[in-house]
């Protein structure tokens, strides 16, 4: 099973722009609820295949995405990664 991680915002703002910014960049999105393990001012997530990390990161930081942090679940809970 392949690995997904999670995206967390301060705003639903920032998660609708960095959904449109990651189908841009074909990167395989899913938006979700924000898992309640994970403190965020935002509702909303985007999940996405550890294997495009790289990439997610990138489109980040060049179009100054504001996020909360990239969590990788683990057990019961999240452990941010970035």
């Amino acid at each position: 099973m392949d690995t997904w991680l999670t995206i967390a915002f301060d705003s639903t703002q920032q998660a609708i722009y960095a959904e449109m910014l990651l189908e841009y960049a074909e990167v395989e999105i899913d938006t979700c609820p924000t898992p309640k393990e994970i403190t965020a001012g935002c509702a909303l997530s985007i999940q996405f295949p550890a294997e495009f990390l790289d990439k997610v990161k990138y489109v980040i930081m060049t179009e100054k995405v504001e996020v909360r942090g990239i969590f990788r679940k683990e057990g019961t809970g999240y452990i941010e990664i970035i």
